[in-house]
């Protein structure tokens, strides 16, 4: 066998069927010569990373905004006439500050963006921990611990609890009687579900469906099973979700801020540009006066003045304000841990007026707490008692409740109960 041709559904075929179509042995996994195959033809378990953007395209990404064009504009049209003028004396070095003003101002927008982008991109890069770094394997018939990256299509690896699934799984053997998958992140499915060796009825089903399969990045929350690698890297149910998630950030639709910004700015600059001609050419018989020596000194003169026009039409601190009131919005989104990738993002916001949820854990802390303590009374009534606090963390304090309420049998035998629950279960 040249390669390892699979089957397009494992979970729908039995233990033996799965096995064969992966030519491996269930109590010898594959040899090091056939893992070196697999392993040229498959690629490394591992997702790809979205290539990053150069430090040079995130600093041109920020003057892409037409307003800021047109300020970089002026600003390169008043070094070039101050340049060109510098013989006059009378303004010397005062004739570069304004060209220096609109540069510095386009700088601090440039170094906001760039260095929110960037920021965002490291908090993305982090989001890889939930692939796990080692992997049980049974190699030659010996079991032995490597990196999850060096897994093939046709490896036979053992799970446990607490253990993140390397790659995708066909489960083979159970090891305890039952063993319980926490698949959220895939499904948002708020509690563990179990699995079982059984195929499914047909080849044609949702993830939801496939109770023989242990997906990557999933974690073990109760029990063991030997299971056979059937996908890897970005051919796993979380590297397609990847792939997609990487093909919709490539298609990026303006927001409604930006589309105003270019529409202001693409009105802007027809009229700047038509008041400007219109300044200059009715000037245009001053061109000859004495004062200004020659006919081109007058022509640039009064150029001068067209380009201070516009430059004061344009408001070079729009951008900085947008700037700033964004990478405001976004510090207090990153207090709340929410990663913002681009500035605009935090304006779309703004706009939602409806937020639709499921009623799944994808939206919630996945944590189950009191928030009433019930329990009978002296006169055989049941009292209510407010719990605070909203985590597992012990903050917080049960209203009504003291030191004498201790004496309460009831309220014994609960805490109790709880103490009992916690040393069993909760470790």
């Amino acid at each position: 066998m040249a390669a390892c041709k699979g089957m397009d559904a494992p979970f729908a075929h039995s233990v033996e069927e799965a096995l064969k179509a992966y030519g491996v042995v269930g109590d010898k996994g594959l040899s090091k010569e056939r893992v070196l195959q697999l392993r040229e033809i498959h690629g490394p378990n591992e997702l790809k990373e979205q290539e990053s953007k150069s430090l040079w395209t995130l600093i041109v990404e920020q003057f892409e905004d037409l307003l800021v064009r047109i300020l970089l504009l002026s600003a390169a049209v008043s070094f070039f006439l101050a340049y060109f003028d510098d013989a006059n004396s009378e303004e010397g070095w005062t004739a570069y500050v304004e060209p220096l003003v609109i540069l510095l101002i386009l700088i601090a927008n440039a170094f906001v963006g760039v260095w929110q982008e960037s920021n965002a991109e490291k908090a993305l890069d982090a989001l890889k921990k939930l692939q796990p770094d080692h992997a049980m394997v049974l190699r030659g018939g010996l079991w032995e611990s490597i990196d999850a990256v060096d897994l093939v299509p046709g490896d036979i690896v053992e799970v446990k609890v607490g253990d993140k699934v390397p790659a995708d799984l066909r489960m083979i053997k159970l090891k305890t009687t039952t063993i319980r998958i926490e698949q959220s992140q895939l499904t948002g499915e708020s509690e563990s579900v179990s699995k079982e060796l059984e195929k499914t009825a047909t080849s044609d089903c949702v993830i939801q469906e496939k109770t023989n399969m242990l997906f990557a990045s999933t974690t073990v929350s109760n029990g063991a099973c030997v299971g056979l690698t059937v996908a890897t890297g970005m051919n796993t149910e979380i590297g397609i979700i990847q792939s997609a998630v990487t093909e919709a950030g490539q298609d990026e639709d303006d927001t409604p801020l930006q589309k105003k910004l270019d529409e202001f700015g693409a009105l802007l600059a027809k009229v700047i540009f038509i008041i400007c001609g219109l300044v200059w050419a009715i000037n245009y018989k001053h061109f000859f006066d004495p004062v200004h020596g020659t006919f081109l000194r007058g022509c640039i003169y009064y150029f001068k003045i067209a380009v201070a026009l516009a430059v004061a039409a344009i408001p070079e601190g729009l951008p900085a304000v947008i700037t700033t009131c964004l990478a405001l919005g976004t510090r207090k989104m990153a207090q709340r841990n929410a990663i913002v990738r681009k500035l605009p993002s935090v304006e779309t916001l703004g706009c939602t007026t409806v937020i639709c949820s499921d009623k799944t854990g994808t939206l919630t802390t996945n944590e189950m707490c009191c928030q009433k303590l019930v329990l009978p009374s002296a006169t055989n009534k049941m009292k209510v008692s407010k719990v605070e606090g909203h985590t597992y963390a012990p903050i917080g304090a049960v209203e009504g409740l003291s030191v004498k309420s201790m004496e309460n049998e009831g309220l014994k035998n609960f805490a109790k109960c709880g103490a009992r629950h916690y040393f069993v279960f909760g470790d």
